[in-house]
């Protein structure tokens, strides 16, 4: 591959990242199950955003969906998620009926419970289960299940590449269930673009040098690694940090407060790459804005309402995925952007185009956020 072709790639991948963000939380939906004998207890947080992208719950098209127009759909909300649930348990398909709907408020906005329950005609050691909610809509959408059998409590998340599992109501299984988190914590660093926009935006500078008024590439890639190194380092202590603090509910902070100054963080980061206030401190502002980055992380277990035992180790698989998933973007990056750091392509395009375009697309989540409004698609 020839230098002209890497920078092509490495421009390439900063605008793809850029398409193809979100402005706010990924969709999540949290079931929590109670098994009693061939009798099945349930309750569904599904948000409300995603109810109106699915069934149409705002009638009056003012933005905003009332107990009123909510209590319209219930039966239509029902008749929409329920048939996208299936349970089996002793070969037999369990039969659910909704009891109730309620409205709470989560971490990122209100949502619809939905009370139902099962009836299974036969029993046994395990319950087959099928997930496809929103799947035809958001292919990044999440099912987190919280199973309470006799012998505890299990948890799963459903994907459409795993959308059908089977959890067993005499054991659980630890591996299994850490290996499920550790897969998610990679995918929500690898969707969770505002985070890798400020990774990238604190990178794009390493392999370059401000010198008289310029950037001048880096003499040799010890340079390169070393600043790399501290920029990472620092920004992982941090998200663990507050991450743990916050999924474990020892420190909350409101949802629209982190995301608001996550975007922020993410504007900073690429304005000081094109006019540079940090002086060599990136690692410094890495570990500042990290700790609120922690929080963002967080938002997939808060919400789960998993026991001790079980949140520890989602905790530690989930936070296990997100480093694993961050050096794999930061070794495609540094492979990348090392051996292109010479010609002016990489100086005016990849830096300080690049940085212009974090800018922008930060600029507007920062509205969005900051002021409950939606203007991107994405």
């Amino acid at each position: 591959m020839t230098r002209r072709t890497m920078s092509t790639a490495l421009v390439a991948f900063l605008l793809l990242s850029g398409l193809a963000a979100r402005a706010h939380k990924p969709s999540d939906s949290y079931l929590s199950l109670a098994s009693h004998g061939g009798h099945i207890d349930g309750t569904w947080d599904i948000a409300l955003r995603d109810l109106d992208d699915a069934v149409g719950l705002d009638d009056d098209g003012d933005g905003t969906v009332t107990w009123g127009e909510l209590r319209k759909h219930q039966v239509q909300i029902a008749a929409y998620a329920l048939p996208r649930l299936r349970l089996s348990m002793g070969g037999s398909e369990c039969a659910s009926e909704q009891l109730g709907l309620q409205v709470d408020s989560h971490t990122d906005g209100a949502y619809a419970v939905l009370h139902f329950s099962m009836d299974c005609k036969r029993e046994g050691e395990a319950i087959q289960m099928t997930y496809s909610l929103l799947f035809d809509i958001d292919p990044s959408h999440r099912g987190l299940v919280r199973l309470s059998g006799p012998h505890g409590v299990q948890t799963a998340v459903f994907s459409p590449a795993h959308a059908t599992q089977e959890l067993h109501l005499s054991s659980s299984s630890g591996i299994g269930q850490f290996a499920t988190f550790l897969r998610e914590g990679v995918f929500h660093i690898w969707t969770g673009f505002d985070h890798i926009l400020f990774l990238l935006a604190l990178l794009l500078p390493v392999v370059v040098r401000r010198k008289e008024g310029h950037w001048v590439p880096v003499d040799n890639w010890r340079v390169a690694l070393r600043e790399v190194l501290k920029v990472v380092t620092m920004f992982t202590l941090a998200h663990s940090l507050t991450l743990s603090l916050a999924a474990l509910g020892i420190v909350q902070l409101p949802s629209r407060l982190v995301e608001s100054a996550i975007a922020l963080s993410v504007l900073l980061a690429a304005l000081n790459n094109l006019w540079p206030f940090l002086h060599g401190k990136q690692w410094a502002f890495a570990f500042g804005f990290g700790l609120l980055h922690g929080f963002g992380f967080a938002s997939v277990l808060t919400d789960m309402g998993l026991p001790a035992v079980g949140l520890a180790r989602a905790l530690f698989g989930f936070n296990v995925g997100v480093e694993l998933g961050q050096l794999a973007i930061v070794a495609g990056f540094l492979a990348l952007a090392y051996p292109v750091r010479r010609p002016w392509i990489y100086q005016r395009v990849v830096l300080g185009g690049g940085s212009v375009g974090i800018a922008t697309l930060s600029s507007v989540w920062l509205i969005e956020r900051a002021f409950d409004l939606r203007f991107l698609p994405i």
